[in-house]
Order: C-alpha cells, then structure tokens, then sequence
C-alpha cells in the first residue's frame, strides 16, 4: 500500500538529534488517523514536501511523506532516456529554459536540436555582466537577459510554478537536480537553485546536448525566417555572428522559437512578415523594492528568526480595477540591471543558494492592459506593421525614461516614505544594487496609472505585514519586464503558429509561460507536437 500523509513539527524538533525517531511516531500517527496500522519496520518513508507556517505568532514546519507500506519505495530522481541525435533536425532559436528542455524533449524522440542563441557562453558573459556594473556598459547581445542558459541562469533559478496543469513539474525539477542542483528543489515548498550554481548546471546541460550530437550556436542572432518558394513555411533561418558580422543560414526540419521576453526584434521580424501572427497581452510594470533582511524576517516570523531560513513573501491586492502584486522575490538578494540596451535602466532581482546577503527585495508591479497603453504608442505600432507592437513600444519608452533619471547604469531610486508623501529622498539607504542609485522623485515621472497605484497598493501591503511601510525601503525604477506584452499566436492542438507553418511558439517570450518552470515545460510541450508532426510526417 502507498499513501501519503502530512504532519507538523517546530523547528526545534527538526534540528533534534532525535529527528527520525520523531518523524516515525508522526508518521505512524498520521496513518493511525487514516485508519492504517503499521509496524514502523513495515513502513518506508520518502520525504515529499516541507513549507513554513509563521502566522499566529509560532512557526510550524508541515511534512509532507509518501508511505509505502510493505512495499519498497519508487525513486523520485528518475529522468527521461535520451537517445543520440538522428537524421531529424529541429532548430531552436534561444538557450534559456523553454530552448533547453525543448531541445531535451526532441532528444527523447532521437530529433537533432540545433541551438541558435545570440549571446556568449556563461565564461564570457560573466565578463560583460560585470562591464554594466563596472563600466555602465551593456552589451546589446550578451547581458543578464541573453547568453547561454537564458535570463535565468544569472537570475536567481526560483523554481516555484502554479502551472501544475501545463506539464510535469516534478520531470523538470529531476532533470535539473540531474544536472547538479540540490535535490532538495525536489521536495521544497518553494524550490530555489541560486544563482551561484546555475551556470555550472546549465553547462552540464549543454555539454549532454553536446554529446548526444546536439548543436549549439553561441553569438548567433536570428535575423529572419526562410520560407519554402512560394509559401509561408518556414524551413530554416538567417543569423548574423555577432563578432564578425558574417551571414550564414540555417536548415532544419522545423523551428522553435524560445527567444524570451527581450528579444525585441524578433517582433518586429513576425510584424512585417506575418503580423497576424501577433496580439497584445497584459503585462506589468513597477518598481524593485528593497528591505533590510532582517526587517522581513522579523515580519514574516513575529520577531522570531533563530534557525529559520530567510524570510519571503507574497502579496497582491486591487487598486482602481488593476491587480498590484509581488513578482520574483528574492530573499537574501541582491538586485541586479537587466538593460539589453545602453539607453535604457531595467532592474531585476535575484538570490545566491545560501539567501544571505544584507538585502530582501521583490518586483512590486502594476497590471497593465492593451487599453492601457497610450495613444502615441499605439500609433507609432501601426506604423511599425501591428497594433500589437504598441505594448513594447511603451515598454521601451519606461526604460528610457529610468535611463535619463539615472546615470549610466545608476539607477532612478526613492524611499518608499517619500514616494508615497510626495518627497524628494535627500538621503538613500545602502543597496545591493552595484552599479549604484540616484535620488530620483519616481512618484513625478512615473506615469500617474502606475504610481498613484503603487502608493495606494503599499499601505495596502503594510496592513498584511506590519512595518512593510518604512523610510528604509528603497525603490529601484524600472521593472518591466516580468512579463512581455506580445504573445505570437499558435494554433491550440499542434501549437504551430497561425500564420507561420512549422514555426513553433514558446516560453515567456511568446507569451505562453512567466518563469523558470512554465518556460520549461512549455518549451517540452512545444517540442512534442513538434515531434509527433515529424512523425506523422515520415509515416506518410
């Protein structure tokens, strides 16, 4: 027999030496109540999932167990068999997770992934993430959003997904746990890889693509779609290599398309070629805002913070009918410049394994909609070859706004205090943000749609955690890019794109996915109907 079961237990019976002796009588208990009675020798326990409870002033641990009762226990680490690369081929345009697990997926099916990706390896673009901070310099094709592993892999790695319906979680979190991440991302409430590790793991992927007859393509940025004579099939495209400029094309047996969320010009490719292939989306937009760690962890644990581990949190409320919310909070963090341009500032956040820098900080971002949009942008879209293109458009217009309040990568900042009384911050607190801040007044330049929002939203927020208000915390502008306002359209059942035969949409950049996760399974979803149309294909 196998079940599973839940019990609770205090911090300090977790860190007892006694430990599994407790487990076991909880665990023989919880059974009791479901009406099983066991012999503890009878019973093999395989630890599923552990969250926090701080509320009510006492922090209790909830275990989750699956029991297996005169039974021997399946293995959780189990990931999928891929075969060697075969005469099918498939290019995959983007490195980051949708690319990645797609290209995973194809090679369950022995499909040839050729990966094309813009930006450097992780060696080289650790060097020019440095520059931003260093220099101010941003590298328009190898920054904190392009390169090998995506914007994730020097974006923190939180694994934590309610797109329970869009795929197998739990198959992502093996494959990554296969590659060298802790195996606690297996069993955590809210898994968290850190952005230390990620660049190790994502080229222990690679290297697999690699061995398994895989391709990848460092430096390469698509710059258009070959089409069969006379139709809108796609059967291959045209690069550029960054470096030398050189052109060379690119054939394959179908395309993915996984280029994230700041690959701007791949809209403007689908808008002059194929814009109905193109629909405006909601997005979101905000501020970072930054905490003293420890102001959240006594939030969050009611002045308790011994042996606990760095405090999160979720928040979201409704203002004048549009939802303000947290995005990617990074406990323990740092925030981190996410420009893909030298003439614009966009921030983002991320945290190291441990979560122990000085510093807690959260995306706090307004829902913004198509009719949202002012009338200059969506006029300007027109005139770019679709309506749709007017969301980036304003989108980009933000990020330069942060730019000329800023200075190089020095980001626009106020203390949440003044921003809410309408005050020019004389003095900024100390930040994690390393290319630096300026006292900027965000409430007078941000537009009023999202600043009157964001005030209202934090006394809001300080009701669901006391204290949340404070001159202590900072807010770095811009976030923007939690989301992209662009989705490129595919038909529901083979997930092909609507105007565009044999190009398959995913991830966050087509608008189908919003994290790690989501991106990753989208990426295996698309990757399949890919797979069982070249199937279909070849049996015809």
């Amino acid at each position: 027999m196998v079940t599973d079961i839940s019990f609770t237990m205090l911090p300090e019976e977790e860190r007892s030496n006694n430990k599994n002796a407790i487990v076991e009588k909880k665990a023989l208990k919880a059974l009791f109540d479901k009406g099983i009675t066991a012999r503890a020798d009878d019973v093999a326990l395989v630890f599923i999932k552990k969250s926090i409870d701080a509320r009510h002033g006492k922090t209790k641990l909830y275990l989750k167990y699956r029991a297996y009762i005169g039974e021997k226990p399946e293995s959780n680490t189990d990931v999928p068999e891929w075969k060697s690369a075969g005469e099918k081929t498939a290019l995959i345009i983007g490195s980051g997770p949708a690319g990645l697990f797609s290209a995973f997926r194809l090679l369950e099916d022995g499909i040839k992934p050729i990966i094309i990706e813009r930006g450097e390896g992780t060696s080289e673009r650790k060097r020019d993430i440095a520059q931003i901070s260093t220099k101010g310099e941003v590298g328009a094709d190898s920054n904190y959003c392009f390169g090998e592993g995506g914007a994730g892999t020097f974006s923190d790695g939180k694994l934590y997904t309610r797109s329970n319906k869009r795929g197998d979680i739990s198959k992502i979190l093996r494959i990554f746990a296969h590659f060298g991440a802790d195996e606690k991302i297996l069993t955590d409430a809210h898994p968290h890889i850190g952005t230390d590790r990620l660049p190790k793991i994502v080229n222990a992927m690679c290297d697999k693509i690699r061995s398994l007859g895989g391709e990848i393509h460092f430096n390469t940025r698509c710059t258009g779609f070959i089409y069969a004579d006379g139709t809108k099939k796609v059967i291959g495209i045209k690069a550029r290599d960054t470096h030398t400029g050189d052109e060379k094309s690119y054939f394959a047996d179908a395309v993915i398309l996984a280029t994230g969320h700041s690959a701007t010009d791949i809209y403007d490719i689908i808008a002059e070629q194929a814009p109905t292939a193109l629909e405006a989306k909601t997005f979101a937009v905000g501020v970072r805002v930054e905490h003293p760690r420890t102001l959240i962890d006594s939030i969050q644990y009611h002045g308790r913070t011994d042996n606990l581990p760095t405090a999160e949190y979720r928040l979201v409320t409704q203002i004048d009918g549009r939802g303000v919310y947290s995005f990617c909070m990074c406990p323990g963090g740092f925030v981190v410049p996410s420009s893909t341009d030298s003439d614009e500032i966009v921030v983002n956040g991320m945290s190291s394994a441990a979560r122990n820098s000085k510093w807690s900080n959260a995306a706090i971002v307004v829902e913004t909609r198509p009719e949202d949009i002012p009338e200059e942008f969506v006029s300007a879209a027109k005139k770019r070859g679709s309506v749709a293109l007017a969301g980036l458009l304003y989108r980009k217009h933000l990020e330069q706004l942060a730019k000329q309040h800023g200075e190089a990568q020095k980001a626009p900042a106020q203390r949440m205090t003044d921003f809410i009384n309408h005050a020019e911050s004389e003095t900024l607190p100390a930040t994690s943000y390393t290319p630096g801040v300026v006292s900027s007044r965000i409430d007078e330049w941000l537009p009023s749609a999202i600043a009157d929002r964001l005030a209202k939203a934090f006394d809001d927020f300080n009701h669901t955690m006391k204290g949340y208000k404070c001159p202590d915390a900072l807010l770095i502008a811009i976030e923007t890019r939690t989301s992209t306002p662009v989705r490129i359209l595919r038909d529901k059942e083979s997930l092909v794109c609507v105007a565009l035969e044999n190009l398959y949409p995913c991830g966050e950049g087509s608008g189908y996915s919003g994290g790690i996760v989501s991106s990753a399974m989208d990426g295996e979803k698309a990757a399949a109907a890919l797979s069982k149309s070249l199937q279909l294909a070849y049996k015809k």
